[in-house]
């Protein structure tokens, strides 16, 4: 029996392009090789494509804009190939943050108050109606990239600037004061459509205000699972974490980060494309409810590919 050619797609022109490269990496050494026969597509920085191979599926191991905003989504549509993770319509919306917080309200779940703010507009420099400190991000970024916490409103300038050099678009959040978490979705496993992971805790090193791009990765955040919570309050961010991941039309898997604070749990975002890493939460929630990571990339790609036969 021949085996199932799969593109590990990774790369491209994104801020987190380092860290696709890492995910790209774990999903290559790990796909069973009795089964499967992974082939590396690496995309360029400057999004330049290698010659296409015949693939049967893509695992797409990308992340940031382009590779989970869509645009890949699109391309790979075109191309009439199977590709795990979220379609088109849900990546856009999901690395949208302001559209995503609208429908997360819809839904019924509680979100931090914000603005918007433009480069392009008139006065970009709002302030917004509501108390420090504030969170500066870029609308349609992930990974904590260009995150900045605002504690005197002589600081938000500077955040500005630096949210805008990854973002033309950016949100002004009222910070949260809680518990750092987030918990995964995935589909169609162990016999339920949308399989509840266990609750992660996040505990970022002392020096930190907030779970930054650097300790997301660096190994220094203290990542506890099943989180210490009560039982009420960890089947409330799982539903949470499922109506979020409803809200927005994802499909396959998920994970969303959220605060637990002390009048509720606040969504924070729903990331399509979790990342695959060794340091990774997805992998490590997914672990802990009895699902090693072969299985989790073999079930992954039996998503994909039973949506090529539909």
């Amino acid at each position: 029996m021949s085996k199932i050619r799969v593109g590990v797609l990774r790369g491209g022109p994104s801020a987190e392009h380092e860290v696709s490269l890492l995910t790209g990496e774990n999903v290559l050494k790990n796909l069973p090789s009795d089964k499967y026969e992974a082939i590396d597509i690496l995309i360029s920085k400057e999004g330049k494509w290698p010659e296409m191979p015949a693939i049967d599926v893509v695992f797409n191991a990308m992340h940031g804009e382009y590779g989970e905003d869509g645009q890949i989504q699109t391309v790979l549509e075109n191309m009439n190939l199977p590709y795990t993770g979220s379609g088109v319509t849900a990546s856009a919306l999901a690395m949208d943050k302001w559209a995503s917080q609208k429908l997360f309200h819809q839904a019924g779940l509680k979100v931090p108050p914000a603005i918007m703010a433009e480069k392009t507009s008139p006065d970009p420099m709002a302030k917004p109606g509501f108390g420090l400190p504030w969170v500066v991000k870029p609308n349609g970024r992930g990974s904590s990239v260009g995150i900045f916490l605002v504690n005197d409103g002589k600081e938000l300038e500077a955040a500005l600037a630096g949210a805008f050099g990854y973002d033309d678009s950016v949100l002004i959040e009222k910070y949260i004061r809680g518990e750092e978490i987030t918990c995964g979705i995935l589909e169609n496993f162990n016999g339920e459509k949308y399989f509840v992971l266990p609750v992660v805790e996040i505990v970022p090193p002392s020096n930190k205000d907030f779970f930054d791009f650097q300790c997301k990765y660096d190994g220094t955040s203290r990542e506890i699972c099943p989180g210490r919570f009560d039982e009420k309050t960890a089947s409330a961010i799982q539903k949470a974490a499922s109506l979020a991941h409803q809200a927005l039309g994802c499909r396959d898997y998920s994970r969303t980060d959220m605060i637990v604070a002390e009048d509720g749990i606040y969504v924070l975002e729903v990331n399509t494309l979790p990342g695959l890493t060794k340091e990774s939460l997805f992998p490590k929630a997914a672990a802990a409810a009895g699902c090693s990571f072969d299985r989790l990339l073999e079930h992954l790609l039996t998503l994909a590919l039973n949506r090529k036969n539909i």
